[in-house]
Protein backbone atom coordinates (compact mmCIF):
# COMPACT_ATOMS: atom_id res chain seq x y z
CA UNK A 1 0.00 0.00 0.00
CA UNK A 2 1.39 3.41 -1.43
CA UNK A 3 1.07 6.27 1.31
CA UNK A 4 -1.44 9.25 0.31
CA UNK A 5 -0.55 11.12 3.03
CA UNK A 6 3.15 11.02 4.98
CA UNK A 7 4.07 13.43 7.60
CA UNK A 8 7.75 14.10 8.84
CA UNK A 9 8.73 15.99 11.76
CA UNK A 10 5.93 18.11 11.66
CA UNK A 11 5.74 21.27 14.32
CA UNK A 12 2.68 23.08 15.05
CA UNK A 13 1.36 25.59 18.09
CA UNK A 14 -0.24 29.10 18.24
CA UNK A 15 2.33 31.94 18.56
CA UNK A 16 5.00 31.26 20.85
CA UNK A 17 3.36 28.09 21.96
CA UNK A 18 4.32 25.15 20.39
CA UNK A 19 2.08 22.08 20.68
CA UNK A 20 2.91 19.80 18.54
CA UNK A 21 6.89 18.24 18.60
CA UNK A 22 8.52 16.88 15.41
CA UNK A 23 5.04 14.15 14.59
CA UNK A 24 5.58 11.67 11.96
CA UNK A 25 2.18 9.87 10.75
CA UNK A 26 1.31 8.08 7.59
CA UNK A 27 -1.98 7.46 6.04
CA UNK A 28 -1.99 4.92 3.11
CA UNK A 29 -4.45 4.48 0.03
CA UNK A 30 -7.98 3.43 0.80
CA UNK A 31 -6.71 3.28 4.76
CA UNK A 32 -8.48 4.42 8.11
CA UNK A 33 -6.42 5.74 10.11
CA UNK A 34 -7.24 7.05 13.92
CA UNK A 35 -5.50 9.61 16.34
CA UNK A 36 -6.00 8.38 20.21
CA UNK A 37 -5.35 11.22 23.14
CA UNK A 38 -6.23 12.41 26.04
CA UNK A 39 -7.74 16.17 26.17
CA UNK A 40 -5.25 18.65 25.09
CA UNK A 41 -2.81 16.44 23.58
CA UNK A 42 -2.60 18.06 20.72
CA UNK A 43 -4.99 16.31 18.41
CA UNK A 44 -7.23 18.60 17.04
CA UNK A 45 -4.08 21.12 16.50
CA UNK A 46 -2.59 17.60 14.39
CA UNK A 47 -5.61 17.70 12.50
CA UNK A 48 -5.42 21.89 11.45
CA UNK A 49 -1.50 21.50 10.62
CA UNK A 50 -2.05 18.96 8.16
CA UNK A 51 -4.79 20.97 6.52
CA UNK A 52 -3.31 24.06 6.18
CA UNK A 53 -5.38 26.11 8.41
CA UNK A 54 -2.26 26.90 10.59
CA UNK A 55 1.52 27.65 10.96
CA UNK A 56 3.37 24.43 10.44
CA UNK A 57 6.74 23.19 10.13
CA UNK A 58 8.34 20.10 8.85
CA UNK A 59 6.95 18.08 5.88
CA UNK A 60 3.76 16.85 4.63
CA UNK A 61 3.32 15.28 1.77
CA UNK A 62 0.35 14.02 -0.64
CA UNK A 63 1.73 11.19 -2.54
CA UNK A 64 5.07 12.71 -2.51
CA UNK A 65 4.42 16.22 -2.77
CA UNK A 66 5.65 18.49 -0.38
CA UNK A 67 2.47 20.23 0.66
CA UNK A 68 3.73 22.34 4.02
CA UNK A 69 4.19 25.54 2.13
CA UNK A 70 1.07 25.33 0.25
CA UNK A 71 -2.50 27.40 1.29
CA UNK A 72 -5.64 25.66 2.68
CA UNK A 73 -7.35 25.96 -0.62
CA UNK A 74 -4.72 24.69 -2.77
CA UNK A 75 -4.57 21.28 -0.19
CA UNK A 76 -8.18 21.13 -0.84
CA UNK A 77 -7.66 20.89 -4.69
CA UNK A 78 -4.82 18.43 -3.88
CA UNK A 79 -7.45 15.90 -2.93
CA UNK A 80 -7.47 16.34 0.92
CA UNK A 81 -10.35 18.54 3.33
CA UNK A 82 -11.03 18.48 6.43
CA UNK A 83 -14.57 18.52 8.50
CA UNK A 84 -13.73 20.33 11.61
CA UNK A 85 -14.69 19.65 15.31
CA UNK A 86 -17.59 21.85 15.83
CA UNK A 87 -18.96 21.05 12.64
CA UNK A 88 -18.68 24.70 10.87
CA UNK A 89 -22.04 25.15 8.48
CA UNK A 90 -22.76 28.36 7.49
CA UNK A 91 -25.79 28.40 9.62
CA UNK A 92 -27.35 31.32 7.61
CA UNK A 93 -27.02 29.29 3.72
CA UNK A 94 -29.77 26.49 2.60
CA UNK A 95 -28.58 23.12 3.19
CA UNK A 96 -28.05 22.72 -0.92
CA UNK A 97 -25.74 26.14 -0.80
CA UNK A 98 -24.14 25.07 1.20
CA UNK A 99 -23.00 21.80 -0.20
CA UNK A 100 -22.71 23.72 -3.28
CA UNK A 101 -19.95 25.84 -1.66
CA UNK A 102 -17.80 22.51 -1.09
CA UNK A 103 -17.37 21.75 -4.52
CA UNK A 104 -16.07 25.61 -4.93
CA UNK A 105 -12.26 24.53 -5.95
CA UNK A 106 -13.83 22.14 -8.82
CA UNK A 107 -14.24 23.33 -12.39
CA UNK A 108 -16.00 20.37 -13.78
CA UNK A 109 -19.31 20.11 -14.80
CA UNK A 110 -20.52 16.89 -12.60
CA UNK A 111 -21.48 18.79 -9.41
CA UNK A 112 -25.19 18.37 -9.75
CA UNK A 113 -24.51 14.57 -10.36
CA UNK A 114 -22.38 14.28 -6.70
CA UNK A 115 -25.51 16.54 -5.35
CA UNK A 116 -27.79 13.88 -5.69
CA UNK A 117 -25.45 10.81 -4.75
CA UNK A 118 -24.90 12.81 -1.56
CA UNK A 119 -28.61 13.46 -1.14
CA UNK A 120 -29.10 9.39 -1.83
CA UNK A 121 -26.53 8.71 1.00
CA UNK A 122 -28.01 11.28 3.50
CA UNK A 123 -31.72 10.97 2.74
CA UNK A 124 -32.33 13.57 5.51
CA UNK A 125 -30.29 16.45 3.31
CA UNK A 126 -32.70 15.68 0.88
CA UNK A 127 -35.66 16.14 2.82
CA UNK A 128 -34.04 19.55 4.35
CA UNK A 129 -32.22 20.49 1.14
CA UNK A 130 -34.38 24.05 1.09
CA UNK A 131 -33.62 25.17 4.49
CA UNK A 132 -31.12 26.95 6.35
CA UNK A 133 -28.30 24.82 7.78
CA UNK A 134 -28.75 26.70 11.56
CA UNK A 135 -31.95 24.87 11.75
CA UNK A 136 -31.07 21.69 11.40
CA UNK A 137 -30.46 19.61 14.12
CA UNK A 138 -27.24 18.29 16.16
CA UNK A 139 -26.80 15.39 13.65
CA UNK A 140 -28.10 16.87 10.32
CA UNK A 141 -25.73 19.71 10.41
CA UNK A 142 -22.56 16.98 11.18
CA UNK A 143 -23.90 14.74 8.02
CA UNK A 144 -24.00 18.13 5.91
CA UNK A 145 -20.33 18.69 7.28
CA UNK A 146 -19.08 15.47 5.98
CA UNK A 147 -21.41 15.55 2.69
CA UNK A 148 -19.83 19.80 1.94
CA UNK A 149 -16.37 17.89 2.74
CA UNK A 150 -17.04 15.34 0.08
CA UNK A 151 -18.49 17.64 -2.53
CA UNK A 152 -14.84 18.69 -3.25
CA UNK A 153 -14.15 15.00 -4.60
CA UNK A 154 -11.13 14.33 -1.87
CA UNK A 155 -9.15 11.48 -1.78
CA UNK A 156 -8.34 12.03 2.08
CA UNK A 157 -10.57 12.84 4.82
CA UNK A 158 -10.05 14.34 7.78
CA UNK A 159 -12.78 14.07 10.57
CA UNK A 160 -11.92 15.85 14.07
CA UNK A 161 -14.68 14.74 16.84
CA UNK A 162 -17.45 13.72 14.36
CA UNK A 163 -19.20 12.33 17.13
CA UNK A 164 -19.36 15.08 19.75
CA UNK A 165 -22.36 16.16 21.34
CA UNK A 166 -24.28 13.58 18.99
CA UNK A 167 -26.86 10.79 20.07
CA UNK A 168 -25.71 7.19 20.11
CA UNK A 169 -28.01 5.77 16.96
CA UNK A 170 -26.52 8.94 14.92
CA UNK A 171 -23.17 8.43 15.45
CA UNK A 172 -23.40 4.79 14.22
CA UNK A 173 -24.87 6.22 11.11
CA UNK A 174 -22.50 8.40 10.27
CA UNK A 175 -19.35 5.89 11.65
CA UNK A 176 -21.43 3.49 8.88
CA UNK A 177 -21.40 5.93 6.30
CA UNK A 178 -17.55 6.84 6.93
CA UNK A 179 -16.83 2.71 6.42
CA UNK A 180 -18.94 2.35 3.32
CA UNK A 181 -17.36 5.15 1.77
CA UNK A 182 -14.02 4.13 2.57
CA UNK A 183 -14.88 0.14 1.52
CA UNK A 184 -16.40 0.96 -1.87
CA UNK A 185 -15.10 4.38 -3.06
CA UNK A 186 -11.77 4.00 -1.42
CA UNK A 187 -11.92 7.08 0.74
CA UNK A 188 -8.87 7.58 2.75
CA UNK A 189 -9.81 8.58 6.55
CA UNK A 190 -7.90 10.18 8.96
CA UNK A 191 -9.90 10.45 12.39
CA UNK A 192 -9.92 12.55 15.81
CA UNK A 193 -12.52 10.46 17.82
CA UNK A 194 -13.74 10.90 21.43
CA UNK A 195 -15.87 7.46 20.76
CA UNK A 196 -12.42 5.53 20.57
CA UNK A 197 -13.40 2.23 20.60
CA UNK A 198 -16.30 2.76 17.99
CA UNK A 199 -13.37 4.37 15.55
CA UNK A 200 -11.49 1.52 16.33
CA UNK A 201 -14.04 -0.86 14.72
CA UNK A 202 -13.55 0.77 11.39
CA UNK A 203 -9.94 1.66 11.92
CA UNK A 204 -6.69 0.00 9.73
CA UNK A 205 -4.26 1.66 12.25
CA UNK A 206 -4.10 3.83 15.11
CA UNK A 207 -1.29 6.29 16.65
CA UNK A 208 -1.44 7.71 20.28
CA UNK A 209 -0.59 11.51 20.89
CA UNK A 210 0.64 12.31 24.25
CA UNK A 211 1.43 15.99 25.15
CA UNK A 212 2.20 16.97 21.43
CA UNK A 213 4.34 13.44 20.40
CA UNK A 214 3.56 10.66 19.12
CA UNK A 215 4.42 7.80 22.00
CA UNK A 216 3.04 4.38 20.05
CA UNK A 217 1.58 3.00 17.23
CA UNK A 218 0.50 0.32 15.47
CA UNK A 219 -2.62 -1.89 13.32
CA UNK A 220 -6.14 -1.61 14.77
CA UNK A 221 -5.63 -5.43 16.68
CA UNK A 222 -2.47 -4.59 18.34
CA UNK A 223 -3.50 -1.36 19.74
CA UNK A 224 -7.16 -2.96 21.27
CA UNK A 225 -4.88 -6.03 22.10
CA UNK A 226 -3.19 -3.39 24.63
CA UNK A 227 -4.15 -3.52 27.97
CA UNK A 228 -2.57 -0.63 28.78
CA UNK A 229 -3.98 1.41 25.96
CA UNK A 230 -7.23 -0.25 25.58
CA UNK A 231 -8.02 0.50 29.47
CA UNK A 232 -6.79 4.61 29.10
CA UNK A 233 -8.19 4.89 25.84
CA UNK A 234 -11.50 2.44 25.11
CA UNK A 235 -13.03 2.05 28.19
CA UNK A 236 -12.83 -1.39 28.92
Amino acid sequence: MSDFLAVAGLHAGYGPVEVLHGIDLTVGDGEVVVVLGANGAGKTTLMRAISGTIQRRGSVRLHGTEIVSHSADRIVRSGLVQVPQGRGTFVDLSVADNLRLGAYTRRDDEVDLDLDRWYEVFPRLAERRSQKAGSLSGGEQQMLAIARALMSRPRLLLCDEPSLGLAPLIVAELFGILARLNEEDGLSVLLVEQNANLAMEIADRAYLLETGSIVTSGDADTIRGDDAIRQAYLGY
